[in-house]
């Protein structure tokens, strides 16, 4: 109900992650699981760079049930990483889920100041650590309800600290919006 990993039981409601330590955003929203034809269409998205997949890939967001909010957030890159890359996916995603919606995106508003390793192959610690203090906030975000988007959330090391930043700023909620949720390492 909180963080979206996947529950053996029907009668599980909250994680043990969850319980041990409340995450700062309210809720994540996804729309399956990192698996199959889902996982297929983000890797062709996000490392072979097929951009007309974010189009699909966003229009699958708009099924799920969104909460009232004042913007969407996309998770955002270095800009070293977004040279790279050429893109940024979860911003290719927040576009159209803002296009269909008419829901405000603030695309500048959450920078990612620190350059990091890549989070594949850490354990969910050392991806905490890895982007402790990573993000920072260059707009004014006071009293709004947010939703940040991303494509995967692994470990929710990512949509943790953006959240963190999020409400040290000001922001009343976030609420956390993937388009896949996978097992934690």
């Amino acid at each position: 109900m909180v963080c979206a990993l996947p529950f053996s039981s029907v009668h599980s409601r909250i994680c043990g992650q969850c319980m041990k330590k409340t995450p700062p955003f309210s809720k994540v929203i996804t729309y399956g699981l990192y698996d199959g034809a889902l996982s297929e269409a983000i890797n062709q998205l996000k490392f072979h760079g097929i951009k007309r997949l974010s189009k699909p890939l966003g229009s699958l967001l708009l099924s799920c049930e969104l909460p009232l909010t004042d913007g969407i957030i996309p998770v955002p890159l270095t800009t070293r990483g977004l040279r790279e890359r050429g893109f940024n996916q979860s911003l290719l995603i927040s576009r159209v889920i803002s296009g269909k919606t008419e829901i405000p995106l603030f695309m500048d508003i959450l920078m990612k100041k620190k350059e990091t390793p890549p989070q594949i192959g850490l354990t969910a610690k050392q991806r905490l650590v890895n982007l402790k203090n990573a993000f920072e906030v260059k707009g004014d975000v006071k009293d709004l309800r947010l939703l940040l988007v991303d494509d995967v959330m692994t470990t929710g090391a990512t949509v943790t600290e953006c959240s963190k930043a999020l409400l040290k700023a000001g922001a009343k909620d976030v609420t956390v919006l993937t388009l896949a949720r996978a097992g934690v390492l």
